[in-house]
Protein backbone atom coordinates (compact mmCIF):
# COMPACT_ATOMS: atom_id res chain seq x y z
CA UNK A 1 0.00 0.00 0.00
CA UNK A 2 1.12 3.55 -0.57
CA UNK A 3 3.28 4.96 1.90
CA UNK A 4 2.98 8.56 3.74
CA UNK A 5 6.61 9.24 2.85
CA UNK A 6 8.57 12.52 2.34
CA UNK A 7 11.02 12.29 -0.69
CA UNK A 8 13.64 15.05 -0.71
CA UNK A 9 14.68 16.16 -4.47
CA UNK A 10 18.07 15.36 -2.96
CA UNK A 11 17.42 12.11 -1.96
CA UNK A 12 15.42 11.48 -5.11
CA UNK A 13 18.52 12.79 -7.34
CA UNK A 14 20.89 10.19 -5.00
CA UNK A 15 18.40 6.95 -5.21
CA UNK A 16 17.07 7.23 -8.33
CA UNK A 17 13.17 8.06 -9.55
CA UNK A 18 12.98 4.16 -10.10
CA UNK A 19 13.98 3.59 -5.80
CA UNK A 20 12.03 6.55 -5.17
CA UNK A 21 8.75 5.74 -6.78
CA UNK A 22 8.96 2.16 -5.54
CA UNK A 23 9.28 3.67 -1.87
CA UNK A 24 6.41 5.92 -2.28
CA UNK A 25 4.26 2.84 -3.97
CA UNK A 26 4.97 0.79 -0.69
CA UNK A 27 7.02 -1.46 -2.67
CA UNK A 28 10.62 -1.00 -0.33
CA UNK A 29 9.52 1.15 2.26
CA UNK A 30 9.06 -0.04 6.28
CA UNK A 31 5.23 -0.14 7.68
CA UNK A 32 6.68 0.19 11.02
CA UNK A 33 10.18 1.59 11.71
CA UNK A 34 12.21 3.25 14.74
CA UNK A 35 12.76 7.33 13.86
CA UNK A 36 16.34 7.49 13.37
CA UNK A 37 16.14 11.09 15.36
CA UNK A 38 14.27 10.15 18.48
CA UNK A 39 14.11 6.64 18.44
CA UNK A 40 10.66 5.55 19.18
CA UNK A 41 8.09 4.34 16.84
CA UNK A 42 7.01 5.30 13.61
CA UNK A 43 4.80 4.06 11.04
CA UNK A 44 4.76 5.30 7.58
CA UNK A 45 1.15 4.00 6.95
CA UNK A 46 -0.37 6.29 9.23
CA UNK A 47 1.86 9.32 9.77
CA UNK A 48 4.21 10.98 7.79
CA UNK A 49 7.79 9.84 7.70
CA UNK A 50 10.42 11.48 6.11
CA UNK A 51 13.38 9.29 4.20
CA UNK A 52 16.62 10.48 5.32
CA UNK A 53 19.95 9.03 3.33
CA UNK A 54 23.51 8.48 5.91
CA UNK A 55 25.82 8.85 2.86
CA UNK A 56 30.03 8.23 3.43
CA UNK A 57 32.55 8.23 1.10
CA UNK A 58 31.72 4.21 -0.24
CA UNK A 59 28.60 3.09 1.43
CA UNK A 60 24.70 4.67 1.72
CA UNK A 61 21.76 3.65 4.24
CA UNK A 62 18.42 5.03 3.60
CA UNK A 63 16.77 5.33 7.08
CA UNK A 64 13.70 6.86 8.40
CA UNK A 65 12.14 9.90 10.63
CA UNK A 66 9.16 11.23 11.86
CA UNK A 67 8.62 14.09 9.58
CA UNK A 68 7.99 15.86 12.74
CA UNK A 69 11.78 15.18 13.72
CA UNK A 70 13.58 15.52 10.87
CA UNK A 71 12.84 16.71 7.22
CA UNK A 72 13.90 14.38 4.23
CA UNK A 73 17.44 15.36 3.62
CA UNK A 74 21.05 13.47 2.64
CA UNK A 75 23.39 13.86 6.00
CA UNK A 76 27.35 13.11 4.97
CA UNK A 77 28.86 11.61 7.37
CA UNK A 78 32.74 9.67 7.50
CA UNK A 79 32.62 6.15 6.14
CA UNK A 80 34.08 5.19 9.52
CA UNK A 81 30.80 6.34 11.29
CA UNK A 82 28.90 4.89 8.75
CA UNK A 83 30.25 1.41 8.90
CA UNK A 84 30.47 1.50 13.11
CA UNK A 85 26.74 2.22 13.07
CA UNK A 86 26.15 -0.83 10.28
CA UNK A 87 28.35 -3.17 12.76
CA UNK A 88 27.01 -1.73 16.03
CA UNK A 89 23.52 -3.01 15.00
CA UNK A 90 24.40 -6.58 13.31
CA UNK A 91 27.60 -7.13 15.30
CA UNK A 92 29.61 -8.76 12.33
CA UNK A 93 29.39 -5.21 9.85
CA UNK A 94 26.89 -7.94 7.62
CA UNK A 95 23.96 -5.72 6.00
CA UNK A 96 21.49 -3.91 8.07
CA UNK A 97 17.68 -3.39 7.66
CA UNK A 98 17.78 0.71 6.13
CA UNK A 99 15.13 2.04 8.97
CA UNK A 100 17.06 0.22 11.74
CA UNK A 101 20.12 2.81 10.90
CA UNK A 102 20.77 5.36 13.33
CA UNK A 103 21.96 9.22 13.15
CA UNK A 104 25.53 9.84 14.61
CA UNK A 105 25.01 9.97 18.33
CA UNK A 106 22.98 13.38 18.10
CA UNK A 107 20.14 11.89 19.75
CA UNK A 108 22.42 11.74 23.04
CA UNK A 109 23.67 14.91 23.41
CA UNK A 110 22.03 17.26 25.43
CA UNK A 111 22.11 20.92 25.01
CA UNK A 112 21.82 24.10 27.84
CA UNK A 113 21.37 27.61 26.76
CA UNK A 114 22.88 30.46 28.75
CA UNK A 115 25.02 33.61 29.65
CA UNK A 116 28.32 33.15 30.82
CA UNK A 117 30.25 36.20 32.39
CA UNK A 118 33.82 36.62 30.34
CA UNK A 119 35.89 39.66 30.43
CA UNK A 120 33.26 41.24 31.83
CA UNK A 121 30.55 40.97 29.20
CA UNK A 122 27.58 38.37 29.57
CA UNK A 123 28.47 36.08 26.26
CA UNK A 124 25.83 33.28 24.56
CA UNK A 125 26.69 30.18 25.16
CA UNK A 126 25.64 26.57 24.59
CA UNK A 127 26.93 23.46 27.01
CA UNK A 128 26.86 20.39 25.97
CA UNK A 129 26.58 17.41 27.71
CA UNK A 130 26.11 13.78 26.48
CA UNK A 131 23.42 11.74 28.41
CA UNK A 132 26.10 8.60 28.15
CA UNK A 133 29.34 7.86 27.14
CA UNK A 134 30.73 8.59 23.53
CA UNK A 135 32.59 5.75 21.90
CA UNK A 136 34.77 5.96 18.67
CA UNK A 137 32.47 4.88 16.22
CA UNK A 138 32.57 1.13 15.16
CA UNK A 139 34.52 0.78 18.83
CA UNK A 140 33.89 -2.01 20.70
CA UNK A 141 31.18 -1.43 23.94
CA UNK A 142 32.32 -0.86 27.20
CA UNK A 143 36.01 0.77 26.13
CA UNK A 144 35.59 4.17 28.09
CA UNK A 145 34.31 8.05 27.18
CA UNK A 146 35.81 9.32 24.08
CA UNK A 147 33.96 12.47 23.42
CA UNK A 148 36.36 15.03 24.97
CA UNK A 149 39.65 13.61 22.82
CA UNK A 150 37.14 13.45 19.61
CA UNK A 151 36.31 17.30 20.06
CA UNK A 152 39.73 18.08 20.52
CA UNK A 153 40.78 16.29 17.41
CA UNK A 154 37.79 18.43 15.54
CA UNK A 155 39.02 21.76 16.78
CA UNK A 156 38.40 22.12 20.26
CA UNK A 157 40.52 23.35 22.84
CA UNK A 158 41.00 22.14 26.30
CA UNK A 159 39.56 25.10 28.96
CA UNK A 160 41.49 25.04 32.03
CA UNK A 161 39.54 28.37 33.71
CA UNK A 162 36.88 30.66 32.11
CA UNK A 163 38.55 33.60 31.76
CA UNK A 164 38.89 34.21 28.56
CA UNK A 165 36.89 33.61 25.09
CA UNK A 166 38.02 30.31 23.45
CA UNK A 167 39.21 30.54 19.70
CA UNK A 168 37.20 30.41 16.98
CA UNK A 169 36.21 26.96 15.35
CA UNK A 170 36.40 27.31 11.85
CA UNK A 171 33.80 25.97 9.94
CA UNK A 172 31.57 25.50 12.55
CA UNK A 173 27.96 27.57 13.39
CA UNK A 174 25.23 27.64 15.21
CA UNK A 175 22.04 27.54 13.36
CA UNK A 176 19.33 30.10 14.80
CA UNK A 177 16.08 30.32 13.31
CA UNK A 178 12.83 32.53 14.35
CA UNK A 179 14.38 33.18 17.84
CA UNK A 180 14.81 29.25 18.15
CA UNK A 181 18.17 27.02 18.44
CA UNK A 182 18.09 24.33 15.54
CA UNK A 183 21.03 23.18 14.67
CA UNK A 184 25.25 23.22 15.35
CA UNK A 185 26.75 22.24 12.38
CA UNK A 186 30.24 21.19 11.48
CA UNK A 187 32.48 21.59 8.48
CA UNK A 188 31.55 18.37 5.98
CA UNK A 189 34.34 16.25 4.91
CA UNK A 190 36.89 17.16 2.46
CA UNK A 191 36.07 20.12 2.11
CA UNK A 192 32.36 19.62 1.29
CA UNK A 193 29.07 21.29 2.36
CA UNK A 194 28.80 21.82 6.54
CA UNK A 195 26.33 18.53 8.41
CA UNK A 196 24.85 18.78 10.99
CA UNK A 197 26.78 18.17 14.23
CA UNK A 198 23.90 18.12 16.53
CA UNK A 199 20.31 19.06 15.67
CA UNK A 200 17.05 19.22 17.95
CA UNK A 201 14.29 17.35 17.70
CA UNK A 202 12.06 20.18 18.18
CA UNK A 203 13.73 23.80 17.90
CA UNK A 204 14.75 24.72 21.72
CA UNK A 205 13.44 28.10 23.02
CA UNK A 206 15.80 30.41 24.22
CA UNK A 207 15.57 33.25 26.85
CA UNK A 208 15.37 36.93 25.12
CA UNK A 209 18.53 38.00 27.07
CA UNK A 210 20.44 34.86 25.24
CA UNK A 211 18.93 36.70 22.05
CA UNK A 212 19.76 39.95 22.66
CA UNK A 213 23.22 38.86 23.41
CA UNK A 214 23.66 36.70 20.25
CA UNK A 215 22.42 39.14 18.35
CA UNK A 216 24.59 41.75 19.49
CA UNK A 217 27.82 39.60 18.76
CA UNK A 218 26.56 37.44 15.96
CA UNK A 219 28.68 34.52 18.11
CA UNK A 220 27.98 31.55 20.08
CA UNK A 221 30.65 30.24 22.79
CA UNK A 222 29.77 26.29 22.88
CA UNK A 223 30.93 24.64 25.89
CA UNK A 224 31.44 20.18 25.81
CA UNK A 225 32.38 18.08 28.76
CA UNK A 226 31.60 14.20 29.30
CA UNK A 227 28.66 12.39 30.65
CA UNK A 228 28.01 13.16 34.15
CA UNK A 229 30.51 16.38 34.02
CA UNK A 230 27.72 18.89 34.58
CA UNK A 231 24.31 18.47 34.71
CA UNK A 232 21.28 20.08 34.43
CA UNK A 233 21.19 23.15 35.94
CA UNK A 234 18.54 25.41 36.82
CA UNK A 235 20.20 28.42 37.09
CA UNK A 236 23.03 30.26 35.12
CA UNK A 237 25.21 30.79 38.04
CA UNK A 238 24.82 27.23 39.12
CA UNK A 239 25.44 26.60 35.22
CA UNK A 240 28.68 28.26 35.54
CA UNK A 241 29.91 27.04 38.99
CA UNK A 242 29.48 23.67 36.75
CA UNK A 243 31.18 24.45 34.20
CA UNK A 244 34.20 26.08 36.44
CA UNK A 245 34.20 22.84 38.17
CA UNK A 246 34.34 20.76 34.76
CA UNK A 247 37.54 23.02 33.86
CA UNK A 248 39.22 23.07 36.95
CA UNK A 249 39.34 19.32 36.28
CA UNK A 250 40.07 19.31 32.92
CA UNK A 251 36.71 17.88 31.28
CA UNK A 252 36.19 20.60 29.72
CA UNK A 253 36.40 21.78 25.89
CA UNK A 254 35.57 24.94 24.12
CA UNK A 255 35.31 26.81 20.73
CA UNK A 256 33.50 30.34 19.31
CA UNK A 257 31.50 29.71 16.01
CA UNK A 258 29.25 32.28 14.55
CA UNK A 259 25.95 32.72 13.75
CA UNK A 260 23.58 31.49 11.10
CA UNK A 261 20.21 32.61 10.98
CA UNK A 262 18.63 35.43 12.95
Amino acid sequence: MPRMLDVSDDVRAEIGDEEADRLLAGENAPGSYDCTSCRTPGDSGQERTSTVLFVGEETAVLAFAHASCLPSQIVTVSEEQLQGAVRSITGDGGDVPAEAAPAPSQAVLGVTSGLVLIEGELRPALVVEPTGPIARPGAAPGGGDDFLPLLIEQGFMPVASLDTVPPVLHGWSVLLAMGQLHAVFQPGPHGSAPVAWWQAHQPLQVTEDWRTAVNKTQTVLLFAAPAGSIGRQPREDLLRDALDNAAARGLLAAGSMPLAGT
